[in-house]
């Protein structure tokens, strides 16, 4: 609980404030068993309680203005604490005033000389009292001791403070009175009032009847609060209409005016330029100075008037940019609007000077919005792509409204993470391979290569085949591929004769989620080798035996005897066939065309010339090595084809060539004859 108090100042101790056990609701009697405390911030103990009734009373009378100073509403707290169980109670006494303090004039007397010539009317300005307590207990009004020649008149300012005038009310008459002795009284609103005097000493003077007059009573200038020492801050004037030296005035400030501020100013004595002299270090905006003019009569005369000193803000404080929180990397699938920092951006100065206008380059996908009071958000503009940019450094300019401003910059690294966007790419749709008849088991065929412009996982690319059928077999019989580097390899021997090309389509797929994919079609073509030799298609042989030709027994010169026709299974220049005759039982009698294959008569046939005749044709292509066969046709003279064809091994047959086994045989019944020979040499040499 809380219980409030008041209490007027200066109340002697012992004086009852209140019953703490009863506006607190608490038992008098425990409140010792209970140890109770008052603690309170403040180095006296203005309070005590007794412990038997709970009575609250004055412990040390309370002077308001010491303890308080000039604030309004002067407060003690105290703090009531109880154990067993343990609680806390807040106390706070209100500290009235009462009317204990006299107006008191800063100095107790003030002189004031006056030429004797002066005109009823004339004013002085008299000093103003100075009073401590507050409200109705303050200053409230000025009187002055009675006089013929002068009366007291209050007056206001432009700024509305009021202060006295002492008037001339009767002409002064030096000869008569030199010096007139006044009393300025200064009464509070007190009940019962208090009033403080300064003794006001008039001496009349013969000259100088005409006073320093400014022209404004009130003079307002505006500095920078970084003005240097020796700034011009006003120029204030005065004239006095007096000649010679009662006409030349001294400008200065007046005793009213603090000595904190006289440090900082300087007003020069004749030319009433006021100056900065010093730092202005205040916490004020606005600075209050009583300049003075005085002539350089025998007895100078004097007025015031007040300067009020507007300090201006200047721009000395840059933006200060602090990153609250970022999020780097970001996807590249981020969408317009996304969050990436959090900034306060601040300026000390107050003002236009403290306003901050913030931006980013416009040339980038982000974007400053303002958020709460100095805030800003970072947020992506535009869609991002980080195979084109990977990273961004962005550049936060933040400028205040200040004259001239202040810039200040602050730069962003934000990075962009890769999201499974881009699929492989093969460098062409499809591609020719080449590949000879009869290759080798797992003979590489070519490397398929596909590219993913994403990083790690996303850009790893695997290759694989897909499922087609090749002549009637499942490609996967006849190629595998590389599932890390793409390399085809074959997994069986091709053979031109039966397949001459196929395609087939490779798929790259990188191992994003989900993963993308791409296919190149391939397009085999097998290129044939000479693996097939000529096959004689006519004349028609069956186990080894001799075609037979009969030509009329005296046929005319190139007599087509027959043709020999053969065929090729290979292709190109392995298929290209020529025809040689390699035998013949009469070389003059026939020839053959090397690339037809005609047997014709080289002249005209004989009577003399056997009947039997035996050619051997040898058909060859034109392969690397080339392959070959051979033909035998049988040439039987007649005119009528006989019902018995002749044997045609016996005549004209080329001799046997030799072969593997009789060559070992001859070898044999050779060495048997060295042996034999040397054993008989051996056996008659012993006999001799």
């Amino acid at each position: 609980g809380q219980v409030v108090y008041s209490i007027a100042e200066e109340t002697e101790r012992g004086a009852p404030v209140g019953n703490i056990a009863k506006d607190l609701g608490i038992e008098a009697a425990t409140l010792a068993a209970r140890k109770f405390r008052m603690l309170s911030g403040s180095s006296k103990q203005y309070f005590t309680i007794n412990a038997s009734t709970g009575a609250l009373s004055v412990n040390e009378p309370i002077d308001r203005e010491q303890l308080c100073e000039l604030k309004s509403a002067c407060l003690l707290n105290y703090e009531l604490v109880l154990e067993n169980p343990l609680e806390l109670y807040r106390m706070e006494f209100k500290v009235l005033d009462i009317n204990d303090n006299s107006p008191i004039f800063p100095l107790s007397e003030y002189h004031i000389k006056m030429p004797e010539f002066l005109s009823p009317g004339a004013r002085f300005t008299l000093p103003n009292a100075q009073d401590l307590d507050e409200g109705t207990n303050g200053v409230q009004n000025y009187t002055l001791s009675s006089d013929e020649h002068f009366h007291l008149e209050m007056q206001t300012r432009g700024d509305g403070s009021k202060y006295p005038e002492l008037v001339l009310k009767k002409a002064l008459d030096r000869e008569q009175q030199a010096t007139h002795r006044l009393v300025l009284t200064a009464k509070d609103g007190g009940d019962p009032p208090k009033s403080g005097n300064a003794s006001v000493i008039v001496t009349v003077l013969d000259t100088n009847d005409n006073a320093p007059e400014f022209e404004h009573s009130v003079y307002r200038a505006s500095i920078l609060e970084n003005s240097p020492s020796g700034t011009l801050v006003v120029q204030v004037h005065a004239t006095d209409l007096d000649e010679g030296p009662n006409g030349e005035i001294r400008y200065s400030f007046s005793n009213t005016t603090s000595a904190d501020l006289q440090r900082m100013f300087s007003v020069h004595p004749h030319t009433g330029e006021v100056t900065v002299n010093g730092v202005l270090a205040v916490q004020r905006p606005l600075l209050e100075l009583l300049v003075e003019a005085r002539d350089n009569g025998a007895f100078g005369m004097s007025s015031t008037a007040k300067l009020l000193v507007e300090i201006t803000d200047v721009n000395n404080h840059g933006p200060e940019i602090t990153v609250t929180s970022l999020s780097s990397p970001i996807p590249e699938d981020a969408v317009p609007g996304t969050v990436i920092a959090l900034l306060s951006i601040l300026d000390k100065d107050p003002g236009e000077n403290g306003k901050i206008a913030c931006q980013i380059p416009d040339n980038l996908p982000f974007q400053l919005k303002p958020s709460l009071e100095n805030y800003y958000s970072l947020v992506t503009s535009g869609l991002l792509d980080r195979e084109l940019i990977s990273e961004y450094n962005i550049t936060i300019t933040a400028t205040d409204l200040g004259s001239p401003p202040i810039t200040t910059q602050k730069t962003l690294w934000v990075q962009i993470s890769d999201v499974n966007d881009n699929p492989p790419v093969f460098s062409a749709d499809n591609l020719d391979v080449f590949v000879e008849e009869n290759n080798p088991l797992g003979a590489f065929l070519y490397q398929v290569s596909a590219s993913d412009l994403d990083t790690g996982e996303n850009g790893r690319v695997s290759y694989m085949l897909r499922n087609s059928t090749v002549a009637g077999s499942p490609l996967a019989s006849l190629l595998s591929v590389s599932v890390a580097n793409g390399s085809i390899y074959a997994k069986r021997a091709f053979d031109f004769e039966q397949l001459k090309s196929f395609y087939f389509q490779v798929e790259a797929k990188d191992n994003g989620l989900p993963a993308l994919s791409a296919a190149i079609t391939v397009n085999v073509y097998i290129s044939d080798q000479n693996d097939n030799a000529p096959a004689i298609l006519y004349p028609a042989i069956q186990n080894g035996s001799v075609a037979v030709e009969v030509v009329p027994r005296l046929a005319d010169e190139d007599y087509l005897v027959t043709k020999v026709v053969a065929d090729d299974e290979d292709n190109a220049q392995n298929a290209w066939l020529s025809y040689h005759l390699t035998y013949s039982s009469d070389s003059t009698l026939f020839h053959l065309s090397p690339h037809t294959g005609e047997l014709r008569t080289t002249r005209s046939m004989r009577s003399t010339d056997f009947l039997k005749h035996k050619v051997v044709v040898v058909v060859q292509d034109h392969g690397d090595p080339p392959l070959s066969s051979t033909v035998t046709v049988g040439i039987l003279l007649a005119d009528t084809l006989p019902q018995v064809l002749p044997d045609f091994d016996d005549n004209g047959q080329p001799p046997p060539l030799l072969n593997a086994t009789n060559i070992y045989l001859i070898a044999s019944l050779a060495c048997v004859s060295f042996v034999f020979a040397a054993f008989l040499l051996f056996f008659a040499v012993a006999r001799l």
